[in-house]
């Protein structure tokens, strides 16, 4: 196994998927927690790993496997495996390239970046992924394979679900950050907030599933049902489990899960289901999901502002509801441009930074 992202919510997971049904791993890619990584190379020996800035107390090699640094560094190592199986859990559109790379180098890309799909699902073969997020696993797990009506995914809504309208935009970090099922990294907990995170599983799940299906998503305040396809014959069947994404790993990874990994829905304790529409009073982004789909490409612009954005409020330049209001500033100066190649890709990408930036600054 190749892991990228190892020290994130989702590698730690998938590591113990590997360890359970001990899968041997290649190679271990992480960001700047160093002391984590070290702790996963004592436990899994990879022979390589590679960590985004250099440290003096990996070195050259650490406990025998060997060690890479940075972006250049980690294709470095990637073209010294063997291993034909990959988990990109790299956030954000840094993980973009990885997917590329691998895509080329014929690997196996169990996907749980998902501005990868995102930014440049026009030209990624979505037939070679393997889909990591909770929904698209529910969507693949449902999937008879005719007359599909509908597709829809559910949200939990974020931590200001329960909010005033009135309190939202100038709501705290803490606030947003306070997330009322679970808890993830400070970026999804704000793309679970203002909803932007299921704009993209949809664009996502319409690069995986093809575009002459319908797809929505609602919210469903327990997080126990995860997906729900409507077929042409008026049956909808939906996706239940526990949210733990061990299970969606371990499809991802071996194509079948531990008969022990999760306990089954007990429905009598669960009493109860709530189901919301999406208010896009409350979630004003939300408003974008008819043009995206209808221009999917459009996507690559909104996430490069939301990154952006998000970054710009976590670090206390802006407020709550200035990232939605930077979405839409951008979108309307750059929804309607179309890549015509990868790099074209990255050549908007950083060219809408730059202009959400500014933005930002004025």
């Amino acid at each position: 196994m190749i892991i990228l992202g190892s020290t994130g919510s989702i590698g730690v997971n998938a590591l113990d998927v590997c360890a359970r049904m001990e899968l041997p791993v290649e190679l271990l890619s992480a960001g700047n927690n160093c002391e984590l990584l070290k702790k996963q190379i004592e436990k899994f020996r990879p022979k390589y790993a590679c960590l985004q800035n250099k440290d003096s107390s990996l070195g050259d090699n650490f406990l025998g496997t060997q060690m890479f640094y940075g972006e250049e560094g980690l294709f470095e190592a990637l073209q010294k495996t063997t291993s034909k199986k990959v988990l990109n859990a790299i956030v954000g559109f840094a993980g973009l390239s990885s997917t590329l790379w691998c895509m080329e180098a014929d690997k196996e890309i169990a996907l749980a970046n998902k501005e990868s799909l995102v930014a440049a699902g026009k030209f990624i073969d979505g037939s070679k992924i393997i889909p990591v997020d909770s929904e698209h696993f529910a969507l693949w797990y449902l999937n008879r394979g005719c007359g599909i009506r509908k597709m829809t995914i559910t949200a939990s809504g974020g931590a200001l679900r329960d909010a005033p309208l009135e309190q939202i935009y100038a709501s705290s970090v803490s606030d947003v950050l306070r997330h009322p099922n679970w808890t993830m990294g400070r970026k999804i907990t704000v793309d679970s907030a203002t909803m932007v995170n299921k704009l993209f599983e949809i664009i996502e799940a319409y690069w995986l599933f093809g575009g002459d299906i319908s797809y929505d998503a609602i919210i469903e305040t327990s997080s126990t049902i995860h997906a729900m396809i409507e077929f042409d014959d008026g049956v909808t069947t939906a996706q239940m489990s526990e949210p733990d994404m061990r299970l969606p790993i371990s499809y991802a990874l071996t194509g079948r899960a531990d008969k022990n990994l999760l306990k089954p829905i007990d429905l009598v304790a669960l009493g109860s289901m709530e189901f919301r529409a999406i208010d896009e009073a409350r979630y004003p982004a939300w408003r974008l999901k008819g043009e995206l789909l209808s221009r999917p490409s459009s996507a690559l612009a909104i996430n490069a502002a939301n990154e952006v954005a998000v970054a710009a409020f976590l670090d206390g330049k802006v407020a709550f509801g200035e990232v939605a209001n930077t979405i839409f500033a951008v979108y309307d100066k750059y929804g309607m441009s179309e890549p015509s190649s990868i790099d074209d890709v990255f050549a908007l990408d950083k060219e809408v930074r730059e202009y959400a930036n500014s933005i930002i600054k004025t």
